[in-house]
């Protein structure tokens, strides 16, 4: 079976496939404190909560935007795994044309997004990326990544308000009853959720006027589906999309590599 792992700045996201069927999948906090030892215990755990072994993982694929992670996460799989993994960077990427100024700038989760999109739901598409940041992607009809914009997430911005004013609770961040707040915590709530409802939904219909009304939109991450309860912008809630185009770029260049 083949092991996925996207490490993020807030999330690290695992998956196992058995050919193209996603049969485990795992979200973990982003620790930089972490040894790989720490980080091996967590995985064989995981593991082995869903039926698998260690011997059942004969190839692992990551893409990371963290670097000082990254050998950490090769040392686990060369030591725990026993598996060279394959590692993703933009030159990985064969199926979809980067036309983005600096493809070596791109990180390879948003780069992993439009492979997925792509093959599943053609384009042009949209696929919008809630993480550490909120990121908006875009691929034109045929299936060119063309770029596409970044805002805070909403952790960041929640975490912002409530260090950056003395009065303010710390809230947790759900939909609120009500878009007009009758105390702080609605409040804040309203203000957040909505606002990125908003952002969403603003963004999203700019980038239809540049590629068009027949675009696909699809949301993902860890927190698509809140905002995607808010607004019917998004047509497709696929949360494990990224480690699905992980997998089609890993096994892209694995068929090229048998030609």
């Amino acid at each position: 079976m083949l092991l996925c792992m996207n490490i993020g700045n807030t999330n690290i996201s695992i998956g196992v496939f058995a050919q193209d069927e996603l049969r485990s999948k795992w979200r973990l906090a982003t620790d930089y404190e972490s040894m790989p030892d720490e980080y091996a215990l967590k995985l064989v755990g995981l593991l082995q909560l869903d039926g698998h072994t260690k011997s059942d993982i004969d190839r692992v694929v990551i893409s990371s935007v963290v670097p000082p992670l990254t050998e950490r996460w090769v040392e686990v799989s060369e030591r725990y795994l026993d598996q060279k993994p394959f590692l993703i960077d933009y030159e990985s990427v064969k199926e979809v044309k980067i036309l983005y100024h600096t493809p070596e700038a791109v990180g390879t989760d948003r780069l992993a997004n439009a492979v997925a999109a792509f093959h599943h739901y053609g384009g042009p598409a949209c696929i919008v990326d809630f993480g550490t940041a909120t990121t908006f992607d875009a691929i034109n009809q045929d299936g060119d990544y063309l770029g596409g914009a970044i805002a805070p997430g909403m952790r960041i911005a929640s975490e912002a308000l409530f260090t950056r004013t003395a009065k303010l609770p710390k809230t947790e961040i759900v939909r609120p009853p009500t878009a007009i707040g009758r105390n702080t915590t609605h409040a804040i709530q309203a203000g957040i959720f909505f606002g990125y409802v908003g952002l969403v939904e603003g963004i999203v219909t700019r980038f239809k006027e540049e590629l068009g009304p027949k675009t696909h939109v699809i949301g993902t991450g860890g927190g698509v589906d809140l905002i995607a309860g808010g607004t019917k912008i998004i047509e497709v809630v696929a949360p494990w999309l990224t480690l699905e185009g992980i997998r089609l770029i890993y096994e892209q260049n694995r068929i090229r590599n048998k030609k």
